[in-house]
């Protein structure tokens, strides 16, 4: 049985998608994908369901309105628990992710990191064709989330992970309630914050060159208001038993 689950949301990607499922299809040719459309109105629904008939372990959950990032996971995540997967992957659909980096994410998750995080922001980690404000605004918005947290990730907002599919059933992940950057903040430091391994990994991550970016000021604004509320109410921590071999601390 395949043991691992690559669940790719999708909303107005009909431009990127084919070529991330090929590379994915190409690189991690034992897992399975599942693309979870919101009703792109661009056809990438439509899209989705051809590159599926074409090749069995693709599968399309369509959803009937775009409800956010965050939703379209944990639907993509229910759906794999249910499924029996024991690996979980999140990667963009864009292609500013690279499948390739997925093989060596996989083999720390298999050594027992509960969660892996590709990290643009460790040693050998890299951002390229970002304009400089973008840059200094993930760099920023990373430090204040872990210093307000007293996190030690240092990727918060990656939207590149592998889960084990046992850590993620242990947690109350249906309890996050973030969308974009935010969802990302809050599901990692739920990990955290229940005492699991976090792994960081070093990707390169490339901005997009076709399609327009879903970054906008709401998302920065509800990310900052969020964490900096967990940062004044949140309980008492728990101690981490992360493992930051791969980390610069």
């Amino acid at each position: 049985m395949v043991d691992t689950l690559v669940v790719v949301p999708t909303f107005n990607e009909r431009g990127s998608l084919a070529s991330l499922i090929g590379r994915l299809r190409q690189t991690v040719t034992g897992a399975d994908v599942l693309i979870v459309d919101d009703s792109s109105p661009d056809g990438t629904g439509e899209l989705a369901d051809s590159l599926a008939a074409a090749d069995s372990a693709i599968t399309v959950l369509h959803r009937p309105k775009k409800e956010g990032l965050g939703r379209a996971y944990l639907a993509g995540f229910q759906h794999a628990l249910d499924s029996g997967y024991r690996f979980i992957v999140e990667i963009d659909a864009d292609g500013s992710h690279d499948p390739a980096d997925l093989s060596a994410m996989l083999v720390l998750a298999q050594d027992g990191a509960d969660l892996v995080l590709g990290s643009r922001w460790i040693p050998g980690g890299a951002v390229l064709n970002w304009p400089w404000p973008r840059r200094m605004i993930s760099r920023a918005g990373n430090s204040y989330a872990r210093k307000v947290l007293a996190s030690q990730i240092r990727d918060l907002t990656s939207g590149f992970r592998v889960f084990r599919s046992d850590a993620l059933a242990a947690v109350d992940f249906t309890s996050v309630a973030s969308q974009g950057y935010c969802f990302q903040i809050e599901l990692a430091w739920l990990f955290e914050r229940a005492g699991l391994v976090v792994t960081e990994h070093p990707i390169t991550f490339i901005e997009r060159s076709v399609g327009r970016s879903k970054m906008h000021a709401g998302i920065v604004v509800e990310a900052l208001a969020r964490v900096t509320m967990w940062g004044m109410f949140s309980r008492r921590r728990k101690p981490s038993r992360r493992d930051n071999g791969s980390a610069d601390g």
